[in-house]
């Protein structure tokens, strides 16, 4: 089951919407919505929900199956939609131009010409080294959607669960290996563990030959495995094509993700639990971790996708160094995260005053460390778990706002800061006290960091030696005929 193209969607409605003679108004009275409601439906800027599809179907009386066809009902709709997502591109926002709207006096020609000129424009860019601020404005986009649905992809959700229903999978207790094996089988694959995986990739694919080749046990424990096993499926399970940029690669790695979450945590059992823990003031990430065996990130990414959605509770999470560098985040309930002037949070450095870094000095460290954080923003309660395993450790948080802890275990706890971040008085300000005592008196060596004098990658998968791939796929599969 493929997910809904919005734009596509909107696409095909409009085609069977006017083979059938009606107008936008016409179709209103049929559906029970306003024309502007199926205007936006149209042009693809609003997602549309199982009730109206049903409805519209049997007001066009086509079948639901035909409004959801991935293809473009005419090749004047095609060219429609790739201009309409070539300036949401923002390669093609940088050229300032303004927003065309493929009008109906607009010939087909105009439009094959914008396509492809933009086409050469893309290219041109993907040669290009790829820079930070490019790959973080990007992971700011990302973000500002992931925002928007409250974490929640409702249709990951329903490809996961066609998925382990498949395997009769019930999402009682822990995956087995079994199950894993299983829906490998299910996609058309098989895993193969081996030790010889190149250590710049987690997992290889050889769709020729229907296999997944992962890292041996010395290198990958169960948990860690499943995970990259379930990420590498739902690439096809998603039927994400090979990333054109870096911004397709990234919303594909976060897309995986989730499926891998949703496979392993399923919807139809978690939600219950989380909601007998909510009713009983006593909701975890430790618990959903062990109650299906798995790491306590993939626990809170888990609690993020279902807490706005089925609890009512705006939350944030985040993953960050023993230097407060935050390598993951996301929020919905207003957290004040540094930011840069692209509006990019990753790489930037957390208030020492909060939980997250408070966590790696607490007497809590190896169990959890609960906090309450006031900000300019408000008061947050977080709940941290150091990740001393990772080199550098990392600390995982999931929170929320001062007035939705009371359903959390931990609400209770003493612990209490105060963060003027970044307004006020900034816990990176030196004192006057202590800059009069140390200016000119010390020199700090600075811990080196491979990543900070690494070029950016040409490549759309970024760090892969492609070379070293095939050179791989080659061995294993010239070894399988011997």
């Amino acid at each position: 089951m493929a997910m809904i193209d919005p734009l596509m969607f909107g696409q095909r409605v409009r085609y069977y919407r006017k083979r059938a003679g009606m107008t936008l108004d016409d179709l209103g009275v049929l559906v029970g919505k306003p024309a502007p409601y199926l205007s936006l439906l149209e042009n693809g800027k609003k997602e549309p929900r199982l009730g109206i599809i049903n409805d519209l179907s049997v007001a066009l009386g086509v079948d639901a199956g035909d409004l959801l066809n991935a293809e473009p009902p005419t090749h004047r709709a095609d060219l429609e939609v790739a201009i309409e997502r070539a300036q949401r591109d923002q390669a093609y926002l940088d050229l300032g131009l303004p927003y065309l709207k493929p009008g109906s006096r607009l010939p087909d020609a105009a439009l094959e010409h914008i396509v492809r000129l933009y086409e050469e424009l893309k290219g041109r860019d993907a040669a290009a080294p790829f820079t930070r601020d490019e790959a973080r404005a990007a992971n700011a986009q990302l973000r500002a959607e992931m925002t928007e649905r409250g974490n929640y992809f409702a249709d990951i959700e329903r490809i996961a669960a066609d998925a382990v229903a498949a395997i009769s999978y019930t999402g009682q207790g822990a995956m087995s290996k079994g199950d894993l094996n299983a829906l490998a089988k299910h996609f058309g694959f098989k895993v193969i563990r081996t030790p010889d995986v190149p250590a710049s990739v987690r997992s290889v694919t050889d769709t020729r030959n229907g296999k997944i080749y992962v890292h041996g046990r010395d290198s990958l424990d169960s948990k860690q495995a499943r995970s990259v096993i379930l990420q590498t499926l739902g690439h096809f399970a998603l039927d994400h094509p090979d990333p054109k940029d870096f911004g397709e690669f990234l919303r594909q790695r976060v897309e995986a993700n989730y499926f891998a979450g949703a496979v392993l945590l399923p919807e139809s059992s978690a939600v219950p639990f989380l909601k007998d823990a909510k009713d009983d003031r006593n909701l975890s990430v430790e618990d959903l971790k062990d109650r299906f065996f798995v790491s306590y990130e993939m626990a809170g990414h888990r609690m993020t996708n279902l807490a706005t959605r089925h609890l009512e509770l705006g939350t944030h999470f985040l993953r960050s160094d023993d230097q407060g560098i935050i390598w993951k985040a996301y929020s919905n309930n207003g957290v004040p995260f540094p930011k840069n002037s692209a509006g990019a949070i990753e790489g930037q450095r957390l208030c020492r005053e909060w939980g997250t870094r408070q966590a790696f000095n607490s007497d809590a460290r190896y169990t959890i460390h609960y906090q309450y954080t006031d900000t300019s923003s408000g008061t947050f309660w977080c709940a941290t778990f150091v990740e001393s395993a990772r080199e550098p450790s990392h600390a995982i948080t999931v929170g929320v706002r001062f007035e939705d802890a009371k359903w959390f275990r931990g609400w209770n706890t003493d612990r209490h800061s105060v963060s003027n971040c970044p307004n006020g008085e900034c816990c990176r300000s030196v004192s006057e006290d202590a800059a009069e005592r140390w200016n000119g008196h010390s020199w700090p060596s600075v811990r080196p960091n491979s990543h900070v004098l690494a070029a950016m990658p040409v490549e759309t998968i970024p760090g892969v030696d492609m070379v070293e791939i095939y050179e791989f796929l080659t061995r294993q599969e010239d070894g399988a005929f011997q």
